[in-house]
């Protein structure tokens, strides 16, 4: 481990550090507050489908600017993974499809484009693929000011929505039909939380890629579940943990030893933020003293000493009861 590179990053001395840093833990943050909302609602895995379908977007962007220009880009990807979303609830509302199906079909098909798009770039003699396989990847160690930047604005877009709508969207994830009841929009709201999984996908793909967003979409809100059933605080603990899984990762893939066989520079951001993110749902699972595993047996173990009591105190009643009645 490289001390002196462990001190600049924690200090923020650099500026690229600060940039990446405070990129990656506002995009964290983000999708552990948004992923909060899609896996309530027993969506995790549309973030996904649209991370997927994003590929294709950027590839009809690049092939329609001619450049790699990164706002074209990522508005390419929105609309196409946005499209992605609403058709899986199109397909899960009006066919004999269930979700679980329409999801893989629409991951299938996408990408496949998506790939094909990408080839076809590839062969092109005008231009080269400009970085494209970063948005399958991710690289967040290259992200610069302005990537920061967007990620900020999408982070502030989303936790001011999901702070206005709040109640709705409680009513959304735990009671649909009182809030329909109510006369609420909820097929509105619905596609709203779908638009922001969108936009938090895709303001995450230049940093994780599409293969690694899906786990900060799912991971913070699955072990946040293990320490609190009320969805705020929810909400608030699955964002710190996105937040601190985006920042020691990123931390992590600067200073972890690299092996001499090996052809990289370091660990890729992406994945070793992911690792992060899972080694807190495994603290979560096993330590939570709500949900936790230990909890858990401990209750158990408990439960069981007290009916023991239990029992053997009412057969002592029993017995003397018994002996009083034959005397």
């Amino acid at each position: 481990m490289d001390l002196d590179v462990l001190i600049r990053l924690i200090s923020f001395s650099d500026a690229n550090t600060r940039v990446v840093v405070i990129g990656a833990g506002l995009l964290g943050l983000c999708s552990g507050v948004v992923g909060t909302l899609g896996v309530l609602r027993r969506r995790a895995l549309v973030g996904d489908a649209v991370a997927h379908a994003a590929l294709p977007g950027v590839c009809i962007a690049f092939l329609i600017l001619g450049e790699r220009n990164l706002p074209g880009l990522l508005l390419g990807a929105f609309i196409v993974g946005t499209l992605a979303a609403w058709l899986i609830a199109l397909i899960r509302r009006h066919t004999r499809i269930k979700e679980d199906a329409a999801i893989a079909l629409v991951i299938g098909c996408f990408f496949g484009v998506g790939i094909v798009l990408s080839q076809i770039i590839q062969g092109l003699t005008s231009g080269s693929r400009a970085g494209l396989d970063d948005f399958i990847f991710g690289k967040a160690a290259t992200m610069v000011r302005s990537d920061a930047l967007t990620i900020a604005g999408v982070t502030v877009t989303c936790l001011i929505i999901v702070a206005i709508l709040h109640k709705e969207l409680r009513t959304l994830c735990f009671d649909r039909d009182f809030g329909q009841s109510l006369g609420w929009r909820m097929g509105t709201l619905d596609a709203l939380v779908m638009t922001l999984v969108a936009l938090t996908t895709v303001a995450g793909l230049p940093a994780v890629g599409v293969v690694m967003i899906v786990g900060l979409l799912v991971i913070p809100p699955a072990a946040a579940r293990f320490w609190t059933d009320r969805f705020s605080t929810t909400l608030i603990i699955a964002g710190i943990i996105g937040m601190l899984a985006a920042v020691v990762g990123t931390i992590a893939s600067g200073v972890l030893p690299v092996p001499k066989t090996s052809l990289s520079k370091g660990w890729p951001t992406g994945p070793t933020i992911i690792l992060v993110a899972g080694v807190i749902f495994f603290l979560s699972l096993c330590f939570a003293p709500r949900a936790g595993v230990i909890a858990a047996f401990i209750r158990q173990r408990r439960n069981r000493s007290a009916l023991s009591e239990s029992q053997s105190a009412r057969m002592c009643s029993t017995g003397n009861t018994s002996g009083k009645g034959v005397a």
